[in-house]
């Protein structure tokens, strides 16, 4: 009997997966309306466990970063109206850089290309039990590591101002105030580490809320404790080193419980030669390389900017932060969500759903990025005013702005598109192809930096205009390599969908242009006319263009798309 219940599982579970892995639509009958077959989306699910909806996960993702982008501009603006821009405020932002640029290099982006792949493919085919074991092993040699560079952060705090900012030097008082709350937000490091390697457990697991949610927690710390607590301090400024610090507990303390109840709460192993962690480490090299590429390219474009007009820095720097808005809604979560799903399908060798993956992510990123770039392009002044146009901000710094906005609007498909296909390499474990890849495009950037400055003499708008033409090489030379390497073949349909999304795009356009009227008016009216204008126009743009999707063929539905398991 027991025999024959299993060949009947068996049975079961063939018929399911073949009917699964079969290019068919739902059946007639179970349609609301028929499914356009070049947009339609499909996947082989697990017969027993529904898989998660990757749409839903995206816009849960873009929700909870939409909500730390709107509380970090408080947050920016609590500090700029309780400190000012003076001696202490110069000194908590020196003190919180280093360990902010560290968690950036080593505890984020990189261990998350490194970490989530292998921890995918242990998933897939080592079982539970070793799975759980690498998260030990890991988490253990990551504390180990991560605490001796903070005790050396904290021990060597005075070298490391002196090295990062020596012209504190000359002032006892500030070069002191600036050692002291080092050491205070040094272990933030440590924290945000164990976060990275806990997010990306979460991610894998598809539990992708509570990891998007712990930057709120940070926000919310420097709010609160700006707020209320910094009267109790002899040097107010010091509430915001302690704040950094609760917030990256906080942070960690959130994501424990969420570990816990999927049973992969890490416990003390100490096995630094274990194969796993060999190859996580070995795959990290490259990935830090990566990441600095974008820091470096940052630190010489504003040595760029430093020779220009005075004003450049901050033109580009506003530019800059709305672009960080689709930027992060969008590329940061579908790279979030992606990586995960991708390591799991390519740990599983289903090569076809990996590559139907890839196109899934880039016709929504094309389908909700390229009108987001003809809106920059288009609504720069009427943005630009109703959201900086006050004080000391004035109409020429507007205008300054735009230019710098419409050149960044050129390429924010392309910043976004590299979020998407960078993962495509990285799920496969190879994130030395990206890394030169960036290296190439850091050289780009640069040539065109004098190109465009010195050549075109377009001062800040060249060095924002450098960056966009640069990500669509690089996401271009993405795309080329995943080609031929066979790991993407594009689905049907491509042309059609470009057609449909050019004529959507053509409607938006003409809305837009015409309900903006004059940039004059825009830089004329007061905060509370822009404000009433730029939601109408904002909110007309985007039903226009929704619309006109829907009357061409396109339906959100058709890009529901089911994760791996």
């Amino acid at each position: 009997m027991k025999s024959a219940i299993v060949q009947a599982k068996e049975s079961l579970c063939k018929h399911f997966g073949s009917l699964a892995a079969k290019p068919a639509n739902i059946a007639p009958s179970l349609q609301a309306r028929p499914v356009d077959p070049d947009f339609a989306i499909h996947h082989v699910s697990n017969p027993y466990r529904p898989p998660m909806n990757l749409l839903k996960a995206l816009a849960t993702v873009s929700s909870l970063t939409l909500l730390s982008r709107i509380l970090g501009f408080v947050r920016d603006f609590v500090i700029a109206r309780a400190f000012g821009a003076g001696l202490a405020t110069d000194a908590f932002v020196v003190a919180f850089r280093l360990p902010n640029l560290l968690r950036r290099l080593f505890a984020e982006g990189a261990f998350s290309q490194a970490f989530v792949p292998i921890l995918a493919e242990y998933k897939n085919k080592r079982g539970e039990t070793d799975t759980h074991q690498l998260v030990n092993r890991v988490a253990t040699l990551l504390f180990v590591i991560l605490f001796g560079v903070t005790l050396l952060g904290v021990l060597g705090a005075p070298v490391l101002i002196h090295v990062s900012a020596p012209g504190f030097s000359n002032d006892p008082d500030k070069f002191a105030l600036t050692v002291e709350l080092t050491r205070i937000c040094f272990p933030y490091i440590l924290c945000m580490s164990l976060v990275a390697l806990s997010a990306g457990v979460l991610n894998t697991w598809s539990r992708f809320a509570v990891p998007a949610f712990t930057p709120v927690l940070l926000n919310l710390s420097f709010i609160g404790m700006a707020l209320f607590a910094a009267p109790w301090f002899e040097q107010p400024i010091m509430v915001l080193g302690w704040a950094a610090l609760i917030g990256g507990l906080l942070q960690l303390a959130i994501q424990l419980p969420a570990l816990a109840r999927i049973g992969l709460l890490p416990r003390w192993d100490w096995a630094p030669a274990d194969a796993g962690v060999r190859r996580i480490l070995k795959l990290m090299a490259p990935a830090v390389l990566g990441v600095s590429i974008s820091q470096v390219s940052l630190l010489i474009n504003t040595v760029f900017a430093s020779f220009l007009v005075t004003g450049s820095v901050s033109w580009l720097y506003y530019a800059d932060r709305l672009m960080e808005f689709p930027s992060g809604l969008l590329g940061a979560a579908l790279g979030t969500i992606l990586l995960p799903s991708l390591a799991k399908l390519h740990a599983g060798d289903r090569h076809e759903e990996f590559s139907a993956l890839l196109d899934w992510g880039m016709r929504l990123t094309l389908m909700l990025t390229m009108p987001a770039a003809l809106a920059f392009a288009i609504l720069a002044v009427p943005l630009l005013s109703t959201l900086f146009q006050h004080g000391a901000f004035t109409a020429h710094d507007v205008l300054q702005t735009k230019s710098a906005l419409i050149a960044y609007s050129v390429g924010l498909t392309g910043i976004i598109m590299v979020k998407i296909l960078a993962p495509g390499f990285y799920a496969r474990q190879d994130i030395r192809t990206p890394v030169k890849i960036g290296l190439i495009t850091l050289a780009l950037t640069q040539a065109l930096n004098l190109v465009f400055i010195f050549g075109l003499q377009l001062d800040h708008a060249g060095l924002a205009l450098s960056i966009g033409v640069a990500a669509c090489f690089n996401a271009s030379l993405l795309l080329i390599g995943l080609l031929r390497r066979g790991a993407y073949v594009p689905q049907r349909g491509w042309l059609r969908f470009g057609m449909r999304l050019a004529a959507a795009l053509c409607v938006l356009a003409v809305v837009l242009w015409l309900g903006m009227g004059s940039e004059a008016s825009w830089l004329q009216a007061d905060k509370f006319e822009r404000l009433w204008r730029l939601a109408a126009i904002v909110a007309g743009g985007g039903a226009a263009y929704f619309a006109s999707l829907w009357v061409v063929g396109v339906r959100l539905a058709d890009f529901r798309r089911k994760g791996a398991l």
